[in-house]
């Protein structure tokens, strides 16, 4: 059957090649891409592979998509045929399932190889040169290069010829070389020349080189050294205009802090105009305070022109949350022959002072409940006119159990909360502030009321004061002096509470608790999202009851109170790390490590439910569901999986692998691994099985899995089927479950990526 299949399969293609053939225009052939020969000298180490790699991405145009040298896509585009509109179901399937045929007649090999030729030059290849034709195989054609691959020059030296007797001579010989882009050593290579003009021409603008551009340095060349070595020289062009040699001052600033598009003011106008701490400000309606207006400019009149502190300006401006457009505008003052001072102009254009917003929301759960949620919040942008913003929100929502055991089991949330967010810091001593972007001050006060029909009903008040900061662009920081959570637990049903005097870790996990203590989370991300390898980090560390226990020290778990309430104590610490690896234009290899330790001690037998971690779901092992895998070789009782606040345990380690791809069009796909577990530090809540030990390796649970996506650019939608491969609580030596896994697929629906 087999060779008959094969045949079959062969003819489909023969007549689907024969049927592009027939669409194809007179006298034309379909472009199938280029080949390349590539000669090189023997001594020469280049790797032909990278050098192919090279050409073939510059190389134009691209040929279409194909599989197995089919190019079904051209095919399909033929087989849907014109459309009748620019719109519509057909439309589509042509233009984003199909593919426009690519000609023989797009290409030009002449000067293709002469971008070939270039190219190779300017990477240091120097004596390199490149010739194409062509070659026609039935209706396809193909474009054949032949390369003769020069040997590789490096770099012997690097230098300046410069007047360091001149004022911006001077400034360029104290440029710090620590990060030149052009070192001794490294093969020539033309974009690290462009780069190091960049990167000086940056250096001055921050020096007061207002006009200063790249392009008035001139670099050349020295390759007359015979042992396949260049010297580099920099110096400035003869013709440089003198304004762009002479560092500029600030004459002054102005802002407008209540620019109109429609009805912009003048300049020029002086009426409303005030000057506050040299800062000129024309606000005839006071929309900020002056504070406010002042801490945002990061440099003053009489200063040099400083291109970091114009763009810590600007952030600064945009990131109060309360300008929907900002501009600035530099103008000389004075003698334009001789530009030496400049006016800054900041237009400042604001939002809406006051907005409320409403969300509505329908949800299902893998617990077999589904549901609504609502909110309405409503916001003040500048509420007390130093673009502070108020936020009071108001929310809802309720669940549903489907199964006739969970009928009764009606869930309900009333909730809200205050939030008061300040463009600054507010602390008990004064903290320097000189960052690129506003810190931020954040009060926030709440409440919620939570009824689980058949359960309970418990109380939550929350209250939270955090300072927030980037540190640069990459690097934010949170730190949170003061966090509480009370929690009351009340109302219980006669059946949950004989439950309770029966399970000694439920009538723990219902006690009225609080949580008083601090966290620090530092979050650190590479600079370029886009670049080949990306690496991103959080780490948190978090504690809880240091100052209440050493005022009341609990001589048992669970004996200390304060007002009212049993305070929790531990410390908690967390890192969620991933790396990722580009292939390609689109598809990337993500891994990701999360670690995490809680240490509960003293009035603490566990860390709080809401504190634990858990593990399990659509972002974290995707062949298992939350609530039904740990901790450790535990498998939780359905009893345990309802009546529990939370799954979880006390230490946690997960590991992802992630390998992501285009299929065609919008739609992506990956493959994954994902192994992990969590552990608890005391066997109260699910016996000995659970606790951390020595051989916590041996309790890992692992998956595996495919997914697709749909990259819609500002949404991502996902789905995942996971296979449960290792599980954890099956019997020692049968933990590997291959002959289960795919009766036992775990769908996962979910928005964005898992990590």
């Amino acid at each position: 059957m087999k060779p008959i299949r094969y045949t079959g399969l062969l003819l489909l293609l023969f007549a689907a090649s024969c049927s592009i053939q027939k669409h194809l225009p007179p006298g034309t052939q379909l472009y199938r891409g280029a080949k390349f020969d590539i000669q090189k000298d023997s001594l020469n180490r280049t790797r032909v592979r990278t050098i192919r790699k090279q050409l073939t991405a510059i190389s134009i145009p691209k040929p279409n998509t194909a599989i197995f040298g089919f190019p079904y896509r051209v095919w399909l585009w033929y087989l849907f045929g014109e459309p009748h509109k620019e719109s519509g179901f057909r439309y589509w399937l042509r233009y984003r399932i199909g593919q426009e045929p690519v000609l023989n007649t797009a290409a030009d090999t002449k000067a293709n190889a002469e971008n070939f030729t270039n190219y190779l030059i300017n990477k240091g290849y120097f004596n390199s040169r490149a010739q194409g034709d062509t070659s026609v195989k039935g209706y396809k054609m193909y474009a054949n290069y032949r390369v003769k691959l020069g040997m590789p020059y490096f770099v012997r030296g690097v230098d300046w010829i410069i007047d360091t007797l001149s004022e911006i001579g001077r400034d360029i010989s104290r440029i710090p070389d620590r990060n030149v882009l052009i070192k001794p050593g490294q093969q020539f290579d033309l974009d690290n020349v462009k780069a190091e003009r960049t990167r000086v021409d940056g250096m001055l603008k921050n020096r007061g080189y207002y006009y200063f551009s790249p392009d008035h340095i001139k670099a050349w060349i020295d390759s007359t050294n015979r042992d396949n070595t260049v010297n580099v020289h920099f110096k400035l062009k003869d013709d440089v205009p003198v304004a762009a040699v002479m560092p500029q001052r600030i004459s002054s600033i102005t802002l407008f802090p209540n620019y109109s598009l429609i009805f912009p003011p003048p300049d020029t106008a002086r009426s409303g105009m005030r000057i506050v701490n040299g800062i000129h400000i024309r606000d005839t309606v006071r929309y900020l305070n002056d504070a406010t207006l002042t801490r945002s400019v990061t440099y003053k009149p009489n200063s040099l022109y400083n291109l970091r502190q114009q763009n810590r300006t600007l952030n600064r401006f945009i990131n109060t949350g309360v300008f929907k457009f900002v501009k600035n505008r530099y103008e000389v003052n004075g003698d334009t022959l001789l530009p030496r001072w400049l006016d800054v102009y900041y237009y400042l254009t604001p939002l809406p002072k006051k907005t409320i917003q409403a969300e509505v929301g329908a949800f299902t759960k893998t617990n077999s409940f589904t549901g609504a949620q609502a909110s309405v919040t409503w916001k003040n942008r500048n509420a007390f006119k130093g673009a502070e913003q108020l936020l009071v929100k108001f929310y809802g929502s309720f669940e549903s159990a489907g199964t006739d055991s969970l009928r009764r089991n009606n869930n309900f949330r009333l909730g809200t909360e205050f939030s008061l967010v300040l463009p600054r810091f507010v602390t008990p001593f004064r903290v320097r502030d000189s960052f690129a972007f506003p810190p931020k001050t954040s009060f926030s006060l709440g409440y919620e009321w939570m009824r689980k029909q058949a359960l309970y009903t418990k109380n939550y008040f929350r209250f939270q004061y955090d300072l927030a900061w980037r540190e640069a662009n990459n690097k934010q920081h949170l730190f949170a002096p003061v966090s509480i959570t009370h929690t009351i637990t009340s109302a219980f049903s006669p059946e949950y509470k004989t439950l309770i005097d029966q399970i000694p870790g439920l009538k723990i996990s219902n006690l009225p608790e609080l949580i008083m203590g601090s966290f620090y989370t530092y979050t650190y991300t590479t600079r370029n999202i886009n670049a080949p390898r990306n690496f991103y980090l959080r780490a948190n560390i978090d504690a809880a009851g240091n100052i209440l226990g050493a005022l009341n020290k609990a001589k048992q778990p669970y004996t200390g109170k304060f007002l009212g309430a049993y305070y929790a104590q531990y410390v908690k610490m967390d890192a969620d790390m991933h790396y990722s690896i580009r292939f390609g234009k689109e598809s990337r290899w993500v891994n990701r490590v999360v670690v995490g330790a809680g240490f509960p001690y003293g009035n603490s037998l566990f860390l709080p439910f809401v504190k634990q971690f858990i593990i399990g779901g659509a972002n974290s092992l995707r062949g298992f569901q939350v609530r039904q895998l740990g901790p450790g070789r535990v498998k939780t009782t359905p009893q345990q999986q309802l009546y529990y606040p939370q799954v979880g345990g006390d230490y946690k380690l997960e590991l992802n692998t992630e390998l992501r791809f285009p299929v065609f069009g919008k739609l992506k796909g990956a493959v994954f691994v994902d192994a992990g577990n969590v552990w608890t530090r005391d066997a109260i809540l699910y016996g000995n099985d659970a606790k951390f030990t020595a051989q916590f390796l041996n309790d890992l649970a692992v998956d595996a899995g495919l997914g697709a996506r749909v990259d819609l650019s500002f949404l991502i939608i996902r789905l995942d089927l996971g296979l449960p491969l290792r599980v954890p609580y099956r019997p020692r030596g049968q933990e590997w479950d291959f002959g289960n896994s795919f009766r036992n697929i775990v769908y996962n629906i979910a928005i964005g990526y898992p990590f």
